[in-house]
């Protein structure tokens, strides 16, 4: 016998991992099928890293979660060492001084992590209070996925948390907001859009003489309308997205004259904003009639919400306005505590826009007195639940944040504004273009006491859902017809869920 176990003669069967290969032809079985796996998946199956439909990941390279992971993020905290490093140039205090290249130093490593796709480590205790939802959440579903293959949205929020962790470990830094002035800068640059709604609202709104109620209601339903697109466009402004943006290129995306909205409303592709004038309309002088925002972009986008919000107010559509933002830098624009008070002590006290007129600057702080007026009042609220900054989807808010799903429960309707928001709406996965709006959000519609849900999105990441029973077609006729227009910030969508509001709220 040779070594081999063979019979000297018989020809050996090549060995490949210490077995026996054989070679079978399968000439008379049924032919393979390709079967389609059944989606939605069943609510007992879905789980953080199992969303409703598949999830987008970053080694997807046929999706923006693949550029996002790769390059975006990377590039996003690159500029955010060099904010720190321009912070560290100006100080003296020795303590301070080593206490700021410590955070960079944590910076740098967040970067290689990014850069070497490393495992998803627990968050460090550093005091905040959506540690142990971070923890829980990467204990149970992410323990072993690093920052390509685990979902796109977990793997991005994460980074963002960890980005915080830099900061709050320190001694001194621990409010520091890495995109502070970049939020700052690009405001200050959106001049001809500031002025151009300072000028028409710097006083409180009054009818035209001899209208009647019906009259003035249509007055009302017109001023909505565009006012609504006002407050979707506005989000074009994402500053993770155009970073590098001249002031020409800001200008063109934030135009709010009547040309430019009739221009862009075409490229709402699912549009609901009439179904949601009558949600509204039904709130007119409602005793404590109350409509959240949960807030997406600072600055010109705020701006924008604002301006939204005081019509609402003015016309009686709205008592109370509460506006939910971050409790921390997230996303790099998006609107923490310190951004809504900078901006409205900015358009009362600053001197942003050195070019203004007198006039145009007069607007601007007459429009800042009367929101401070508002919030002095009680009348607008502003709101950082820790939730808002974890890795979980808004399917799981009923659960992981009960006191939350509760307070928004109690709300006439809940608008949700921009990319990230939706996202975390939709589960971020690849649903059917065609699948409602109802069925995407999961338990924001179904759960009982699910408030109304409007979502506001410039379309700028791959989940695209709403587009009625022909969107399956519109959705595959733009994929072939326009690359990229998912992430161009072309399109938009603005979808309404009835929810299940009245309903007593109860927890499963």
């Amino acid at each position: 016998m040779h070594a081999n176990g063979s019979a000297a003669g018989e020809q050996a069967t090549p060995v490949m991992g210490g077995l026996d290969r054989k070679q079978l032809k399968l000439s008379h079985l049924p032919s393979r099928r390709d079967l389609k796996v059944p989606y939605p998946r069943t609510p007992s199956s879905i789980d953080p890293n199992n969303p409703p439909w598949p999830a987008f990941r970053g080694y997807h390279t046929y999706s923006f979660a693949n550029a996002t992971m790769g390059h975006r993020l990377p590039t996003i905290l690159g500029k955010a060492i060099e904010d720190v490093i321009e912070t560290l140039n100006g100080l003296s205090d020795e303590e301070e001084i080593h206490d700021l290249v410590s955070c960079i130093q944590r910076m740098d490593t967040l970067k290689n992590e990014l850069h070497q796709h490393a495992k998803l480590r627990p968050i460090i205790d550093d005091g905040e209070a959506d540690v142990a939802l971070w923890n829980k959440e990467i204990t149970k579903y992410f323990a072993d996925k690093d920052f390509m293959n685990a979902p796109w949205l977990f793997a991005e929020a994460y980074k963002y948390r960890r980005l915080r962790e830099c900061f709050t470990v320190s001694k001194f830094w621990g409010d520091y907001d890495v995109f502070f002035r970049q939020k700052c800068d690009t405001f200050s640059r959106s001049s001809d859009a500031v002025f151009e709604l300072s000028t028409r609202f710097a006083e409180p709104f009054q009818h035209k003489k001899h209208l009647s109620d019906n009259e003035k209601l249509d007055a009302e339903r017109l001023m909505f309308m565009e006012l609504t697109q006002v407050c979707l466009w506005g989000n074009s402004t994402d500053l993770s997205l155009l970073i590098n943006m001249t002031e020409e290129q800001i200008k063109a995306l934030q135009s709010t004259g009547g040309e430019a909205l009739a221009e862009t409303e075409k490229n709402i592709l699912a549009n609901h904003i009439p179904k949601l004038w009558e949600v509204v309309r039904d709130l007119k002088g409602k005793p404590s009639a109350r409509i959240d925002f949960i807030l997406d972009n600072a600055g010109f986008e705020l701006y924008c919400d604002c301006v939204y919000a005081d019509f609402l107010m003015q016309n009686g559509y709205a008592e109370q306005v509460r506006f939910h933002g971050k409790r921390y830098p997230w996303f790099v624009s998006d609107v923490t505590k310190k951004d809504w008070s900078w901006l409205l002590n900015s358009m009362v006290y600053g001197h942003l826009f050195p070019m203004a007129t007198d006039q145009e600057k007069e607007t601007l702080k007459r429009l800042g007195l009367r929101w401070k007026q508002y919030e002095n009042e009680g009348k607008w609220v502003y709101e950082q639940h820790p939730f808002w900054c974890t890795g979980y989807t808004f399917w799981d808010l009923h659960k992981e944040a009960p006191d939350l799903f509760l307070h928004l429960s109690k709300s006439d309707l809940v608008v949700f504004k921009g990319d990230l928001n939706h996202r975390k709406l939709t589960y971020d996965c690849a649903a059917p273009y065609a699948t409602p709006f109802d069925v995407a959000i999961g338990p924001m519609a179904s759960a009982s006491g699910a408030p109304k849900v409007c979502s506001l999105r410039t379309i700028k990441s791959d989940v695209v859902i709403g587009l009625g029973k022909d969107g399956d077609t519109l959705g595959e006729k733009l994929d072939k017809e326009e690359d990229g227009w998912k992430i161009s910030g072309k399109y938009a969508i603005v979808l309404l869920s009835e929810g299940r509001p009245g309903e007593p709220v109860t927890f499963t």
